[in-house]
């Protein structure tokens, strides 16, 4: 295994694209987020505002009809399309191109969403973020991979990561199936965790920012949110991955002298993505 690359403030500012003066939101992306079932709406109202914070145009998601109310007052400048089913998605379905999807935050595993994932994965050739449950569910049905477009983004947690690659018996034996899972699948796996890695194929990628802060409830949605915006943003994958957990990260840094560890929750990570920004000018 290659020793990692660092990911620093440095080799951020090689990636990072100002936002033009001339700008409008019809050039700064249209991102879909699809996700959400009863009880989980509130991971789909995160992962939308983390996705418009992080710069993107436009924002649509997609969601059970029971969200509806609650997506469109908690997060105004969001639009919404809603399933035909109430508490969860049945079957995907939009009338217009974004340049990126993120997909699993809420989503639950009701047998007809497994069929809605995989009626959309087979037809869908826009970049795509995978996350939580939509992971879970293809850990049940890995055949479907080969319907991913390439250099699809993958973002679980140590046990999402499990039940993909199976278990691990040392870190070495960790990034070792994950890398071959990764070259495999053409897949962007990021490995979500203290520190967080990015594994593309052969190489590796460590952040260097985050801490203890981040681990609470809704955070990984808000990466979901910052990754796809990002992505939709023009963004190559990789580069989408990197500069979305460099920002995800300095969020909880640049929040801890005023949150402290236990008050931080994942509405300050989405409150502290603008000064995130505005410390790479800095």
């Amino acid at each position: 295994m290659q020793l990692p690359i660092k990911i620093t403030k440095q080799e951020i500012l090689k990636i990072y694209k100002p936002i033009p003066l001339n700008s409008h939101k019809g050039i700064q992306g249209h991102a879909l987020l699809i996700g959400g079932s009863y009880g989980k709406i509130g991971a789909m109202s995160l992962v939308s505002k983390g996705c418009l914070k992080t710069g993107c145009g436009l924002v649509t998601v997609f969601i059970p009809r029971c969200g509806y109310k609650i997506v469109q007052t908690a997060n105004p400048e969001v639009m919404v399309l809603t399933d035909i089913s109430v508490k969860y998605i049945t079957r995907i379905s939009f009338d217009f191109i974004p340049n990126a999807i993120g997909i699993g935050p809420g989503l639950g595993q009701d047998i007809e969403t497994h069929t809605a994932l995989h009626r959309f994965i087979k037809t869908n050739a826009i970049p795509l973020v995978i996350d939580a449950d939509a992971l879970n569910i293809l850990s049940q049905n890995q055949q479907w991979l080969t319907f991913l477009p390439e250099k699809t983004i993958f973002t679980p947690h140590q046990k999402e990561l499990e039940r993909l690659i199976g278990k691990w018996d040392s870190d070495a034996d960790k990034f070792e199936k994950t890398i071959a899972y990764s070259k495999l699948n053409n897949l962007i796996i990021v490995m979500k965790g203290a520190p967080t890695f990015i594994v593309d194929g052969d190489t590796i990628y460590e952040n260097t920012t985050g801490n203890a802060a981040l681990a609470t409830a809704g955070t990984g949605d808000v990466l979901l949110g910052m990754i796809t915006s990002l992505l939709a943003q023009s963004y190559e994958p990789i580069d989408a991955a990197i500069l979305g957990v460099y920002l995800h990260g300095l969020t909880a840094d640049i929040a801890l002298p005023e949150t402290g560890f236990q008050s931080f929750i994942a509405s300050d990570c989405i409150a502290f993505i603008g000064k995130a920004y505005l410390s790479l000018d800095k």
